[in-house]
Parts: C-alpha cells; structure tokens; sequence
C-alpha cells in the first residue's frame, strides 16, 4: 500500500511539473507579436500541457483524497523558481529562497497530519 501511495505522490509531481511548464509557455509567449508563428506555438502548447494535465488531475484524485492533492499543487511556486533560474536567468533571492520553503513547509505540515 506504501508503495502505491509513493507512486501516486510521485505522479501528481510529475504532474505538477508539466503544470508548471504551461507558465514558461505562457512567459515565452510574451516574447512574440501578432501574428508570429511562435505565438501560436506558444498558445497551443499550453492548451496541450494543460489538456494533459487535466486528464492526470482526474487521475490522480481517484487515487488520493482530494484535499492531500489540492496541497501538494503548492511545489509549483518550487518549480517556477526552478524555470526562472533555468530557462530565464533570473536570480534565486534570499526572499524567493524564503517564500519556497515556507510553501514546502507548509506541504510537508498538511502532510504530516494525513
């Protein structure tokens, strides 16, 4: 049952990290005017993300409680700092550093209490 359970969590991550993906598509998308073909491509790989997301989401909470799911959705502010230094070059600062780990907290905290 620990297993299965590890799995679904390791799922939703992975999940959750495609998620994040839509909002590098969509920062990228900034980047283009009407009517450049990377915009498009932007548009449409966010629709896509985000229809793959939808589809693991319902997954996911057959497999988990809601409310345990829902919390978890918080590592995306973990995962957009990661893009940002990544892909965008943009600095790590003692309050982004700060602001991560209180959210990680905050998930580890609700989990404890499942």
């Amino acid at each position: 049952m620990k297993g299965r359970r590890a799995g679904v969590l390791l799922g939703l991550h992975l999940l959750l990290m495609v998620y994040s993906l839509s909002s590098v598509l969509s920062k990228l998308s900034g980047r283009y005017s009407w009517p450049e073909p990377g915009l498009f491509l932007c548009g449409f790989g966010v629709l896509g993300l985000l229809g793959v997301y939808a589809l693991g989401w319902q997954q996911v909470i057959k497999r988990m409680p809601l409310t345990a799911a829902f919390a978890n959705k918080a590592v995306t502010v973990v995962w957009g700092l990661v893009w940002g230094v990544l892909l965008f070059d943009e600095a790590v600062t003692p309050g982004k550093l700060a602001g991560c780990a209180l959210v990680m907290a905050g998930v580890a905290l609700f989990a404890a209490e499942e």
